[in-house]
């Protein structure tokens, strides 16, 4: 063991092995860090998710809904504990019923009112679990519940233990130590390479030229230049050898009969003492070759174990990937369901949500009229309705939609040929293969369901897209519920102020009707105009609306039949504000007071009340305006007889430009000749001259030119 190849082995196996171990030691502290962190991002995410599910569950008045889910995710290993506590530390709600009434620790009270959400806890500095405490705030929706002034209800608090994570980090350490000593004694192979290349050769180079002058070949020289150290030892070698055979030849016979036999016996010892060496490096390469034997098999034993972890590895993020799919599918369904208040839009947005998420080919929501007990489709995506078909349903046995609305649950077909009992083919033209129906249900109330039909792919729906449907459906019923509690509000508002109206108008004659015509003459010049939807519903309404305002009128003056004074008009003309005022605190007609406001101003900024030129009025207004002139014109007044639609129209064409909008009237003017709007006249008694003119005077102007949007 006095070889200077051993002695410089040991050394640096021992420096090799420490650095080597250090490093581990460091990558496995490492892989602590990042586990732990892994964990603490779960657990906030596992505690939002918690909070969001036990919010839509109190929202939605199922209250009782929160033990069942604090119980189902105590069930889960990785869960010590769940509750919900209020503001005092007294427990609200626990997955373990004992706990209900008493106390939190004061740590933990302590942990909620400082604002701090996330905690290691353990022994001795060895943690075991991650706390969660998570506020549940107080939200609209519950204030029928829960004062309004209160923020938060309570608190929600979750210890994820982290125990599980220990077999990881275990099977992460016996790897990191079995590429510890792999990587030892690659380098140690490396370095017995390097000493054998660089000083094991040369020198059996020189030995192998002193056995050659032991055996009496004086002629014998080395050149070994590998390093310098060995081309000196060399070079005083061959110095060496050559004052031999000088002393030799010159020495007497016997001598060099002496020195022969020495340089034999020399020889010989030196010979023995090599076998020696030769005999220890075979046992040596011997016992390392076992030693590699060993590794090799041991890495290829680690090499399944990681193959194993990698498959394992594979199916818990497809799992996070699916968990993670869901709820960025709940959070998108809680956007659109609360983006809108219209219920056609907000049937939209459910329908494309939903049939995107669960890649189906079609889907629809059907609503439920208990009374007549009838089934209305409503958002039909991914199928083009036959002519003749009728969007009302009716109640049958073997309908998908009236089996969920009678047995008040969802159902899952995952292949139709499986039921019998269910129609193969839809009474809206398409065939079933597989699809998911949940009803749309708030509290005790069916109102409708929602379906998904033929998946994409041709593969069939499984009970997990039946449990996310029937989580989409419960948010969108309460969407819907309250669009059409919405609805109802603005037709009470809106049947409210038109009754208003209505008692005006009767009370005088002369103005019976007038807002209906007015409505029926804005809203075919609007569609004529090509209006969307939602801006024909902005006319409509102000046109009914629109002399409101002649509620804060003297009625006498209203009736009046003689000549105005300078103060009687000026009264008259602040029935547009005092309208507008009467509107002012109902939010969803703010365009409509707009427009009621603007219906008596001109063209050319003249009007009143506040002479607005024709850049500062809405498109609606310049419409009203004309209706309403053209209503006055030819109906009977006090103060004068109604005038013939011919005298009427040649006023609007010749005031267009001034008072009216001079490219909207040529409009106004067809609707007119057509019928339309009930009225006919012609050119009959005009010179062929005031003909020619007034077809000039009326030359519409092409809907692209005049900046409105064509069908």
């Amino acid at each position: 063991m006095n070889s200077l190849k051993v002695k410089i082995l040991g050394t640096v196996t021992v420096i090799v092995a420490v650095i080597v171990t250090g490093v581990s030691w460091l990558e496995y502290r490492n892989q602590e860090r990042i586990v732990t962190q892994i964990s603490a991002r779960s657990a906030i995410l596992l505690a939002t998710a918690t909070q969001s599910n036990i919010e839509n569950v109190m929202m939605s008045g199922r209250s009782d809904e929160v033990h069942r889910i604090l119980t189902r995710l105590k069930g889960q290993d990785s869960i010590e504990q769940i509750r919900i506590f209020d503001e005092s530390g007294r427990i609200l709600n626990s997955a373990v019923k004992s706990e209900i009434g008493s106390k939190v620790k004061p740590r933990e009270l302590e942990m909620f009112k400082s604002g701090k959400r996330l905690a290691l806890e353990g022994d001795d500095g060895d943690y075991q679990t991650f706390e969660s405490i998570t506020p549940i705030y107080n939200k609209p929706a519950c204030h029928g519940c829960h004062d309004a002034k209160t923020a938060v209800l309570g608190a929600l608090e979750i210890e994820l233990s982290i125990k599980y994570l220990e077999a990881y980090l275990a099977k992460s350490k016996r790897f990191s130590t079995i590429s510890t000593l792999v990587m030892v004694v690659l380098i140690l192979i490396t370095i017995a390479m390097f000493l054998n290349a660089y000083v094991n050769r040369p020198l059996k180079g020189i030995i192998s030229s002193m056995q050659r002058v032991e055996q009496g070949d004086f002629d014998a020289t080395t050149n070994v230049s590998s390093s310098s150290e060995m081309a000196m030892l060399s070079e005083n070698f061959n110095l060496m050898v050559s004052k031999l055979r000088y002393y030799v030849d010159t020495t007497i016979g016997h001598e060099r009969e002496l020195a022969r036999a020495q340089s034999m016996l020399a020889h010989h010892h030196e010979m023995h003492h090599m076998n020696q060496k030769l005999e220890e490096q075979l046992k040596e390469i011997e016992a390392l070759n076992v030693g590699m034997e060993e590794r090799i098999e041991e890495i290829e034993e680690a090499n399944y174990k990681i193959a194993d972890l990698a498959s394992e590895l594979e199916d818990k993020n497809v799992n996070l990937e699916r968990a993670v799919a869901r709820l960025s599918t709940l959070y998108k369904v809680g956007l659109a369901v609360n983006s809108t208040m219209q219920i056609d839009t907000l049937f939209n947005l459910i329908v494309r949500t939903t049939v995107e998420t669960l890649q189906a080919r079609i889907g629809y929501i059907i609503l439920y009229d208990s009374h007549l007990q009838e089934l209305r489709v409503k958002t039909l995506l991914g199928h083009e309705v036959q002519p003749g078909c009728s969007p009302i349903l009716q109640m049958k046995p073997s309908s998908v939609s009236t089996w969920v609305i009678e047995n008040r649950q969802p159902l899952l077909i995952a292949d139709i040929d499986a039921a019998p009992e269910f129609d193969r083919f839809s009474a809206l033209g398409y065939e079933r293969k597989t699809l998911i129906c949940a009803p749309l249900k708030v509290k005790d109330e069916i109102i409708g369901t929602i379906t998904v039909v033929n998946k994409q792919g041709d593969s069939t729906y499984t009970t997990e897209e039946l449990e996310l449907l029937s989580t989409i459906a419960a948010q969108a019923s309460i969407a819907i519920k309250n669009a059409q509690l919405y609805d109802e509000q603005q037709a009470t508002y809106l049947h409210t102020i038109q009754a208003l109206v209505s008692a005006i108008e009767a009370s005088d004659s002369y103005t019976r009707g007038h807002s209906e015509r007015v409505t029926r003459y804005s809203v075919e010049l609007a569609r004529k105009l090509a209006f969307t939807p939602e801006r024909l519903k902005v006319i409509e309404r102000a046109a009914i609306l629109h002399d409101i305002g002649k509620i804060g009128i003297d009625m006498n003056l209203l009736h009046k039949e003689g000549k105005l004074t300078p103060e009687d008009i000026h009264a008259l003309h602040q029935h547009p504000t005092i309208g507008m005022r009467i509107l002012e605190p109902i939010d969803f007609l703010q365009d409509v007071r707009l427009c009621i406001g603007q219906h008596h101003e001109r063209f050319d900024g003249r009007g009143y009340p506040n002479r607005a030129d024709a850049s500062e009025q809405l498109l609606e207004s310049r419409i009203l305006a004309i209706a309403d002139a053209f209503d006055a014109m030819t109906s009977d007044r006090p103060y004068r007889k109604a005038m013939p639609v011919e005298v009427a129209v040649k006023e609007l064409l010749d005031h267009a430009g001034s008072q009216f909008d001079p490219e909207l009237v040529p409009h106004f003017v067809e609707l007119l000749e057509s019928g339309i709007l009930g009225f006919s006249f012609s050119d009959e008694g005009l010179d062929h001259s005031e003909r020619e003119l007034r077809r000039r005077e009326r030359k519409v102007v092409p809907l692209s030119d005049y900046g409105v949007r064509t069908p």
